[in-house]
């Protein structure tokens, strides 16, 4: 392998993980909204962000509930 298909690959691994690192400070609620968004920010951090984030943050967070289904709506009697 050539010097520069291996920094491709690897920038593509950094650019994925920073993605999901992102993704999940988006599905997660944290105790405010400046925290939520300091997170944000730290994984956006290049290289070691994503890192940072996954070993420190995501435990922080919890995630969020989403709807599952019909039942889980509210019912609206008109």
């Amino acid at each position: 392998m050539d010097t520069v298909t291996f920094f491709i690959i690897v920038g593509v691994l950094f650019y994925a993980l920073t993605c999901w690192a992102v993704i999940d400070v988006a599905l997660r609620e944290f105790s405010s909204l400046p925290v939520k968004a300091a997170w944000g920010l730290t994984a956006f951090i290049p290289f070691v962000g994503w890192m940072i984030y996954f070993s420190f943050g995501a435990r922080r967070g919890t995630r969020r509930k989403r709807p599952t289904g019909k039942n889980d709506q509210p019912e609206n009697n008109v």
